[in-house]
């Protein structure tokens, strides 16, 4: 388990392999909710992924590359790419500016 304080995120990436498709909508998603938090986010192939980020948003199978590709970077990863509790909760706590483990 990771603790993340969702106060110190600025910059959150949605890390995919092919770069189109789900993670695309997903990344859209999360611009919306976090628009009035002044968090960037991004979309990025999990093979590059920004080295500036504050945390990483994943599906389960590409985590440990994104782990790789950025070490000191909390990776949150996720089952579903709509409604993921574990991205509910990290968008939660950026909203909120609590902290939260996933």
């Amino acid at each position: 388990m990771t603790t993340i304080d969702g106060s110190s995120i600025k910059k959150l990436i949605v890390a995919c392999d092919a770069g189109m498709g789900s993670s695309v909508m997903l990344a859209g998603q999360l611009k919306k909710q976090l628009k009035k938090t002044g968090v960037t986010v991004e979309h990025a192939p999990v093979a590059h992924i920004p080295t500036d980020a504050d945390v990483v948003v994943t599906n389960a199978g590409l985590a440990d590359r994104a782990r790789q590709m950025v070490p000191d970077v909390p990776v949150v990863t996720f089952q579903l790419f709509m409604g993921d509790p574990n991205v509910a909760k990290v968008v939660k706590a950026i909203q909120d500016g609590t902290s939260v483990e996933v």
